[in-house]
């Protein structure tokens, strides 16, 4: 499999080095990752939205080694949501935070990632809008759910991701099914040892099932994080199943992956949003997409090729 090879390299400064480096790398990263900046970012905001489709931004960046770079980091997502503002998106605009940015890998990364999320959080919410803390290494997840529930006392639109291939991820969505809670829900894309998740792909898919339809019979919002065309129709049979109405769950995907089908869902009157991550530091975020999806490999692999 080349997923977990593709994982190692994510991690890897010499293939840092060396992907950053071919001409070719920038005309395929800007297919993900469609800005370096807050200016270069807007105007995608603004077609996205006039396209009928809904957002969830995320500044890149994961390598935080000191205090002053988690701050500078909940800086970034405070100038974005400064120039929000005006637009008036309310919640069709919200941010995605990888807690690892704020500093939850630092000694006392715990308080020191909850002390810099909550001014994201609070500035979101004076816009209208909501935050969701996305899920990192399995080793993380206990602090971003306390974190996560620490933000909810104040801000109870407050969202989280969950993780299909993690086996605790199927208590964790019974806790989680309540009233008020947005959960998403993706696959995951850490390389996890088989102690703690499925390694194979069909075991995967269906313990996504399984955990979507818990989601869809509480009583929280299920955000369904996939662009696999099987478990979309999925998800919409849940949804009928379960009584649910087209603006009690969402639908998310990645910029820059299936753009036509965002359109149908749209169209369809799907509530779909578009994770949309912009920054000068998106190796370890390219790497993933590419870790992901085979497709994404190939497309990268024939760019090298052909334009190198």
């Amino acid at each position: 499999m080349l997923g977990p090879v593709i994982l190692a390299a994510s991690r890897s400064d010499r293939m840092r080095r060396l992907i950053s480096a071919a001409p070719v790398t920038k005309q395929v990263v800007d297919r993900f990752i469609p800005g370096e900046t807050v200016d270069e970012i807007l105007p995608i905001v603004r077609e996205l939205t006039g396209n009928g489709l809904e957002l969830t931004m995320d500044v890149v960046g994961e390598d935080i080694t000191t205090p002053e770079q988690a701050e500078a980091a909940r800086d970034a997502y405070l100038e974005l949501i400064d120039r929000l503002k005006p637009l008036e998106l309310g919640p069709r605009a919200e941010m995605s935070v990888k807690l690892s940015m704020f500093g939850q890998a630092l000694p006392g990364g715990h308080e020191l990632a909850l002390a810099n999320v909550r001014p994201v959080v609070e500035a979101a919410a004076e816009i209208g809008t909501t935050v969701t803390l996305d899920a990192e290494d399995h080793t993380t997840l206990d602090s971003m759910f306390a974190i996560h529930e620490e933000l909810r006392k104040d801000f109870p639109g407050t969202g989280c991701v969950i993780q299909a291939y993690l086996f605790r991820t199927e208590e964790d969505a019974r806790r989680l099914a309540a009233a008020g809670s947005r959960v998403r829900l993706v696959k995951g894309a850490y390389k996890e040892p088989a102690e703690v998740a499925y390694q194979q792909k069909h075991e995967i898919d269906k313990a996504y099932v399984r955990i979507l339809r818990t989601l869809m019979e509480g009583e929280g919002y299920p955000m369904i994080g996939s662009h696999d065309p099987r478990l979309i129709a999925i998800a919409q049979e849940l949804a009928r199943t379960a009584g649910r109405k087209l603006d009690e769950y969402e639908f998310q995907m990645l910029y820059g992956i299936r753009g036509d089908e965002h359109v149908r869902l749209a169209a369809e009157g799907h509530r779909m949003r578009v994770y949309t991550a912009y920054g000068t530091d998106w190796y370890g975020y390219f790497m993933r997409r590419l870790a992901e999806k085979p497709a994404n490999l190939r497309f990268f692999a024939r760019s090298m090729i052909t334009k190198g």
